[in-house]
């Protein structure tokens, strides 16, 4: 049996009768009637009883309202379960990046995305912050934000925005009358950094392990505001991107190029490659790209 005839026996028993079922299914007197006898010559027999210009439940007609119940409510979960899977309407988001410092675009994200997908919740998953990739690979995450370009046949890394490292030192510092350092520069001073390990620092794994460099001393300090104060009381150096800097940079501090030509780090999404991702995640992808960037941007 079709469904619409399934929908139309459910109207005509729980609207109460013909008049107040064809404003439910928008169908005339007589399509309603039209269909209710081809329902009926479908099954090949009465569904309903008239009586008194009341239609009553058949044996037969019962059966099938009980099976419309069932099988209409089935339908109907269905269909929006695929309309949520084509159109990305709900849904979740699991994401993390490599650094603490970079969480601070979500609210500006969150508010555009929230805008366009008010049904999709994003998941900050701070645990995974060290190690982004592997907890994507491991299924923690769906996206993971990263400027390391792990080896993985299992990974797309889809290219963010590009930053620019600088080296933050006190005006004091004797660093400070320099237009750029050098990576062997950093066997020399103290060196602040947010945490470890230090294969997931940017100036450790592009700059410093490459050489067998070593800092005279390592000072693990996951407060920005605490390392800024660090470094103006010339009680070490730090390396920080642009973008995260702009907001503490005054007289007492000085930033200067690592290397000659600077140190360039690229950020990326990181998303399984053997997976299908919902719409959705395109657009929070260009959302994020879109805010990043401008946050980049001097």
């Amino acid at each position: 049996m079709e469904i619409r005839y399934l929908r139309l026996i459910k109207a005509i028993v729980e609207e109460g009768g013909i008049t107040r079922a064809m404003d439910v299914l928008h169908l005339s007197q007589s399509a309603l009637s039209y269909q209710l006898k081809e329902a009926e010559l479908q099954v090949g027999t009465q569904l309903f009883y008239r009586r008194n210009k009341k239609l009553i439940l058949t044996p037969v007609g019962k059966k099938l309202y009980n099976s419309a119940i069932k099988i209409l409510a089935e339908v109907d979960r269905t269909d929006e379960e695929i309309k949520r899977m084509v159109n990305g309407e709900s849904g979740v988001i699991r994401v993390s990046t490599e650094c603490y410092t970079s969480y601070h675009w979500l609210p500006a994200v969150l508010k555009k995305f929230n805008g366009e997908f008010p049904n999709v919740k994003i998941e900050i998953v701070f645990e995974a912050t060290h190690h982004p990739v592997e907890n994507l690979v491991s299924g923690n995450l769906d996206i993971a934000i990263t400027s390391n370009l792990e080896q993985t046949d299992q990974v797309d890394f889809i290219k963010l925005f590009s930053d620019e490292m600088l080296a933050v030192v006190s005006k004091s510092h004797p660093w400070a009358k320099r237009s750029f350092i050098e990576a062997e520069d950093f066997q020399d001073v103290d060196l602040i950094i947010h945490s470890l390990p230090l294969e997931t620092v940017s100036i450790f794994r592009s700059e410093l392990i490459p050489k067998g460099i070593n800092p005279k001393k390592i000072i693990v300090l996951p407060l920005t505001e605490a390392s800024i104060e660090l470094v103006k009381a010339n009680l070490g150096v730090i390396v920080m991107a642009n973008w995260a800097l702009r907001p503490y940079l005054d007289k007492s501090i000085k930033t200067i190029k690592v290397t000659a030509n600077g140190f360039q780090r690229q950020q990326y999404v990181a998303r399984m490659k053997d997976r299908k991702y919902p719409m959705y995640f395109d657009y929070f992808i260009k959302f994020l790209r879109e805010e990043i960037k401008l946050d980049a941007e001097p």
